[in-house]
């Protein structure tokens, strides 16, 4: 849609390009900004002009660039740049799916985009929970801080970036892009927005994560010394703070539907 309250627009070459001015926000894909009126926002900052790699294998891990398409993540996942020992990769294309979009939107969004919109569902959100994502953060005083994606998240669209801060990129940890990991999903349409994510998998020495996301307001983590028996995920999935009501799913059917797919997943881990 047209937002015609956009006066100014530029692109950002540097870290110092990226002090806003009043009224201005920071665009990358543009897939939400460009979807609803922004009538608080006159101008744009372009981050898509600074030139960060989309993506970057190193000794830490897999470092996405904030400015990387999730069409170029899921394409990555399936060539053959990704590391054969990082297994848990193959879980990038279901969360992409897990995203309400068309191919179209994949091209466009960003991964740092769909984090910091924050939303529920969120898929890169669920991606990162699973696979103990880092967000990178560039602070106005030229400095970073680094915390858990899953920590990040205050809310249903809300975050702790301050004003001023920039998400440079996300990092999924070596260690757990070599673990087994699954994805399940539900939603209350065939093709709608997803109600509930869950996440798991199993580490190299034995321990156990488990994600919960879009049934809770926040990222849910579980974390146990080895796979958890039936009984003991249930009760800590029942048990889970945030499940809340909107009109793709109520409080109760999310906590219960985040319970079945949590012993799907616990399942086909012990397998």
């Amino acid at each position: 849609m047209d937002i015609d309250t956009i006066t100014s627009y530029r692109k950002a070459r540097n870290r110092v390009d990226l002090t806003l001015a009043d009224g201005e926000t920071f665009l990358a894909g543009g897939t939400w900004l460009m979807s609803e009126p922004q009538p608080d926002t006159t101008g744009f900052v372009d981050l898509t002009t600074m030139g960060w790699p989309a993506l970057e294998v190193t000794d830490e891990g897999l470092r996405i660039g904030a400015t990387c398409t999730i069409a170029e993540l899921v394409a990555w996942a399936h060539s053959s740049e990704r590391p054969a020992e990082w297994t848990a990769a193959a879980i990038i294309p279901d969360a992409a799916n897990a995203l309400l979009a068309s191919f179209k939107i994949w091209n466009t969004a960003t991964v740092g985009g769909n984090v910091c919109r924050s939303f529920a569902a969120a898929s890169m959100v669920a991606l990162a929970t699973a696979l103990d994502g880092v967000a990178i953060v560039w602070t106005p005083d030229g400095e970073e801080r680094r915390l858990a994606v899953a920590d990040l998240i205050t809310g249903n669209g809300t975050n702790s970036l301050t004003p001023g801060e920039v998400l440079r990129a996300i990092l999924l940890p070596a260690a757990a892009l070599r673990s087994r990991a699954l994805l399940h999903k539900i939603a209350l349409a065939e093709l709608g927005r997803s109600g509930a994510v869950v996440t798991g998998r199993v580490d190299a020495d034995g321990s156990a994560v488990f994600g919960i996301t879009a049934a809770t307001l926040v990222p849910v983590v579980l974390r146990y010394p080895a796979l958890p028996t039936a009984d003991t995920l249930a009760q800590h999935v029942a048990e889970a703070a945030g499940y809340y009501s909107d009109p793709l799913g109520a409080a109760d059917w999310r906590r219960g539907v985040a319970g079945v797919l949590a012993e799907r997943v616990r399942r086909e881990l012990a397998a």
